[in-house]
């Protein structure tokens, strides 16, 4: 059994990437946390095997707390950063593993996760060529686009932080104080820049585990 911490300070993700664990038989979340703090006091209480880890969060960031808690647990950053200077530094600080959301699987995920566990390494295909440039030559290749969710309205953004818990329209609508119709057609436009067509297919590009080419001009 792999025990699990699911570290990020968007509550959303961590549910979503929880209950997607969850679902595993050899897997077993064991705690959440919401910073880089946080998860360095949790990895001292729970004593996970790997820790899921974002980079960009308040009081601690991600790189930090991997450099605290890399020599007792092993670490898999998990985040929407595809910049080659982050990645050197996570992987400096001592991550085993590197995936960008919405360029994975949830087979990739687990296979990931188990890889790490295992003692070994997986970096996202999205951002390996880069650091094979930078180990050659010193200079990375340009990143790619931003992540999928940048052309998105922050009431968009809301509305599928919300979907990706399971709510209704109606319960979006209550929670958000619209109208089911207002929220439906936010749903409408969410999904066309995301460019989905259920929402099975929206909470999976949300959470990172689209296992469609992304194409973020569309």
């Amino acid at each position: 059994m792999i025990r699990v911490l699911v570290v990020d300070d968007n509550p959303i993700i961590r549910s979503g990437l929880s209950g997607l664990l969850e679902l595993e038989d050899d897997i077993a979340v064991v705690g959440q946390a919401g910073t880089g703090k946080d998860a360095v006091t949790r990895v001292g209480t729970e004593r996970p095997d790997v820790v899921l880890m974002d980079v960009r969060m308040p009081v601690m960031d991600g790189i930090e707390a991997t450099a605290l808690v890399a020599e007792r647990t092993r670490v898999l950053v998990l985040t929407y950063a595809e910049d080659v200077e982050i990645v050197g530094r996570a992987i400096q600080a001592g991550a085993k593993g590197y995936l960008v959301h919405g360029r994975f699987t949830p087979d990739e995920l687990i296979a990931a996760i188990t890889a790490v566990h295992d003692g070994g390494t997986h970096v996202s295909p999205a951002v390996a060529p880069m650091l094979f440039d930078l180990v050659r030559t010193g200079t990375p290749t340009a990143t790619r686009s931003a992540p999928r969710h940048e052309h998105l309205t922050e009431r968009e953004v809301e509305v599928m932080d919300l979907i990706v818990t399971g709510r209704s329209n109606a319960d979006i609508a209550e929670l958000l104080f619209l109208s089911e119709k207002t929220v439906k057609n936010h749903i409408n436009r969410a999904y066309t820049k995301l460019g989905v067509g259920s929402r099975a297919e929206a909470m999976a590009a949300w959470l990172g585990t689209d296992d469609r080419e992304t194409d973020h001009g569309r």
